[in-house]
């Protein structure tokens, strides 16, 4: 594990309410973490707990309705949205549910895709990339011609080609059985440990998240930070 001991993010009162025609939506009611270089850290939590919601305020993809997310020091809640959109392209990485790749590309070019965006297009590198998740045999091959959990790890490759501080992971494994998420979740444990990369995850698979020292349920909008023993919660915010 990294040895690294700076605060890469710092979640301070985080709250996402929604207007409703007669009522206002409380979805998060004050969350407060902090995640440090080179972590794993998953966030459990029932369907319709707010996990994707607090995953995509992090990530920069809605704004909250109030709190503080610092980001290698900054917030980017208040960042200008040019400044916002070259973090999300090049500090931080997405791995969704459902893949989403680009069906007419192949595995290279959705993977360098991200790196060519951002005026990298290191090819050398992509294929490293692509060796690490065990797909450059399969390079030239589009994603209708691969497994589930093959186009997952093209989407983990994606997230990883710019080399971000932290891979934001929502529910990575939810269209997989149980054998290709174990090999899903097998990756990124080797990645945090060989490479250092931190990684946040939402899911649902709470006996993979055990594995792990950092694990946080998100209940009723606030988050509970939650011991490996499973013997007892504790409100973080």
């Amino acid at each position: 594990m990294n040895n690294s001991t700076h605060d890469l993010l710092k979640v301070y009162d985080l709250r996402k309410n929604y207007e409703m025609p007669s009522d206002v939506l409380q979805v998060l009611k004050g969350v407060g973490f902090s995640m440090k270089a080179g972590e794993v850290t998953f966030i459990v939590g029932r369907s319709g707990s707010g996990k994707s919601t607090l995953l995509h305020l992090i990530g920069g993809l809605d704004q909250p309705t109030s709190g503080k997310i610092l980001f290698e020091g900054e917030d980017i809640v208040t960042m200008k949205e040019k400044t916002l959109t070259k973090i999300r392209n090049r500090r931080l990485g997405y791995v969704f549910q459902f893949y989403h790749l680009l069906p007419e590309l192949t595995v290279y070019e959705n993977v360098i895709l991200p790196s060519m965006i951002a005026g990298r297009c290191e090819k050398k590198w992509v294929r490293e990339i692509l060796r690490r998740v065990k797909l450059l045999s399969r390079q030239n091959h589009y994603p209708s011609e691969l497994s589930g959990g093959e186009q997952q790890r093209v989407a983990i490759a994606r997230a990883l080609v710019n080399q971000p501080a932290l891979v934001l992971c929502d529910e990575p494994t939810g269209n997989l059985d149980v054998e290709t998420s174990e090999e899903v979740f097998s990756l990124i444990g080797d990645l945090n440990r060989e490479h250092h990369q931190s990684f946040l995850i939402i899911t649902h698979d709470e006996a993979v998240a055990w594995r792990y020292e950092r694990v946080y349920r998100l209940v009723d909008g606030i988050l509970l930070k939650v011991d490996r023993n499973q013997e007892h919660a504790r409100s973080t915010v």
